[in-house]
């Protein structure tokens, strides 16, 4: 076999303690592998800059049989914990004129991890801070009830719909909704995919390497005969613990022969999981990095920054990037969330074995098969008809009005069976905004009066996976439709209370004190799982906040 170089700033700190007698069972009742203890680091002054070490560490085959592998690595570095979770956190969107501003463009977002980090802090007592919010990735995380494609031809459909606001008298809520097609497992092309795990110190913990563990071990489950799998870990140095295989119980003796300790060279395992993923780049499949960590990187590559440059070169490549976020007290959410946008792939937080099962297991199809790449909304509201707007979330998807139509402007993608979901609030003209009128404001143009009928257009563009070029949607939402438009009812009510969720929790000013208790009436009972929780969390933050 061939060696493997190890690239990084530190020696590798994952010890490989042996072959697991037995695979886990099915991840729902999967217990989570023991926590080994990490070894010492060793003594910095052990060290001159100019030497080099070998050390040695076991790599489990795909037949299963453990090798000795010799890992070429420089110096050691001692980290430090910053002992506090990155967050970056953008302004609510403000309001806007129509008349000055009639346009407003954003990428989609398919992330998830907002919400199930939120749902952290709640179940355990504290409310999340506001900048760990992102209101998109709340609706996001549940489905909705849009029709399907009728077939492939466009890879999803688009659905418009109106609501009064039920917290801003006057004021209304349009809904857009998209929804992929579905594809059934046997149609999904083969997938090579690189776990890349971080098996330093700060993984310690039974919050994340054991959880991690149990994530991926129920991901391999998944797996059909077509498809491979590497491990990639990464701790003061990176290297590769199993070369490409579909076999279900040897991945998972590798998951479980795993333990952490050292500093965290991020940067040098994201770039050897990507020249893996290279190496055995399977064209027409899914090929993707899946990077589980709590994103404190500290030796290397290490600020997100630099991240995001390493990333952006390798997109172009075909290889996308997941990121699974695990862990509490040092976690880098910011770093998290930003690459795996970069990477053309989603952020996940899995909080738990069952979030684990749900963002691996029962939507694997939609987190590895692209329907959809560079999907971008652009809305243009009549001035003549909606005087003021806002763009509930989506706040760091933001982009100009003149990259919608740049095929060089990257955007979010869309998996098979996504669903992305966006909601303007907006005042029809005559109505009492939150902008009091201008005295010197122009009457709208006679473009803008000939076209009454019209409230808005929605466009939409986006690529087919294999196209360099983008194809565009166009449609218009009438005028009647703030006319005869109710209060929202069923699924639009479920989104709404949702929204407002998402608003409250980042103390949203122009929520006119609408608060837990309206969000819970407004949400309605529920018989789906997840939107159960949904209510409960609602409930729990209600009671911290006293209504």
């Amino acid at each position: 076999m061939r060696a493997v170089r190890l690239v990084g700033m530190a020696a590798l700190c994952a010890v490989i303690a042996g072959c697991a007698s037995k695979a886990p069972e099915e991840l729902a009742k999967a217990p989570p592998p023991p926590v080994m203890a990490p070894p010492p680091p060793a003594p910095v002054a052990a060290y001159a800059p100019q030497d080099m070490v070998v050390v040695t560490g076991s790599r489990i085959s795909g037949d299963g049989v453990v090798a000795e592998r010799g890992y070429f690595v420089p110096p050691v570095m001692i980290a430090t914990d910053p002992g506090r979770e990155q967050y970056d956190g953008k302004e609510v969107s403000p309001v806007k004129l129509t008349a000055a501003e009639p346009v407003s463009t954003f990428s989609v977002d398919v992330d998830t991890g907002a919400y199930a980090n939120a749902r952290r802090f709640l179940t355990q007592g504290m409310m999340p801070p506001k900048d760990a919010v992102r209101t998109e990735e709340m609706i996001n995380y549940f489905r909705y009830d849009y029709a399907k494609p009728k077939d492939r031809s466009q890879p999803f459909t688009v659905s418009t719909d109106v609501a009064k606001s039920p917290w801003n008298p006057g004021t209304y809520l349009m809904r857009i909704g998209l929804r992929g097609y579905d594809i059934d497992s046997d149609e999904r092309p083969p997938a090579n995919l690189v776990f890349l795990m971080d098996v330093s110190g700060s993984m310690n913990s039974p919050d994340k390497l054991p959880l991690v563990k149990t994530a991926l071990a129920g991901l391999a489950g998944e797996l059909s005969p077509q498809d491979r799998v590497s491990i990639v870990v990464y701790a003061g140095a990176a290297g590769l613990v199993l070369e490409p295989t579909n076999d279900t119980a040897t991945i998972r003796r590798a998951l479980d022969s795993l333990s952490a300790g050292g500093s965290t060279a991020g940067g040098a395992g994201i770039e050897l999981a990507y020249r893996i993923a290279e190496d055995n780049f399977i064209k027409g499949g899914v090929n993707r990095v899946i990077l589980a960590t709590d994103g404190d990187f500290n030796v290397g590559v290490s600020d997100t920054k630099a991240l995001i440059e390493l990333i952006e070169k390798k997109r172009d490549s075909g290889i996308t990037l997941t990121t699974l976020g695990f862990g509490q007290g040092n976690y880098n959410e910011a770093m998290m969330e930003q690459v795996a946008n970069k990477g053309n792939g989603n952020y996940a937080y899995i909080d738990s074995a069952l979030e684990a099962k749900k963002v691996l297991g029962e939507e694997m199809s939609s987190t590895l098969f692209t329907i959809a790449k560079d999907v971008k909304i652009q809305v243009e509201f009549n001035p003549a008809v909606i005087a003021q707007y806002r763009l509930v979330g989506y706040e760091n998807r933001a982009l100009r009005e003149e990259d919608f139509d740049n095929d060089r402007v990257d955007a979010g993608d869309i998996g098979a069976g996504h669903q992305v979901t966006a909601i303007y609030e907006v005042v029809p003209v005559g109505s009492k905004g939150w902008i009091a009128p201008r005295k010197y404001e122009d009457a709208p143009a006679a473009a803008a009066q000939a076209k009454l009928a019209e409230a808005a257009t929605v466009k939409l563009r986006y690529k087919l996976p294999t196209s360099d070029t983008s194809k565009l949607i166009e449609q218009v939402v009438a005028s009647s439709a703030f006319k005869t438009a109710a209060a929202p009812q069923g699924d639009f009510a479920f989104a709404a209370a949702v929204a407002a969720y998402g608003q409250v929790l980042r103390g949203d000013e122009l929520m006119q004190g609408f608060g837990f208790g309206e969000i819970g009436t407004l949400a309605g009972e529920q018989d789906n799982y997840w939107r159960q929780e949904f209510l409960r969390l609602n409930a729990l933050a209600g009671s911290m906040k006293g209504g």
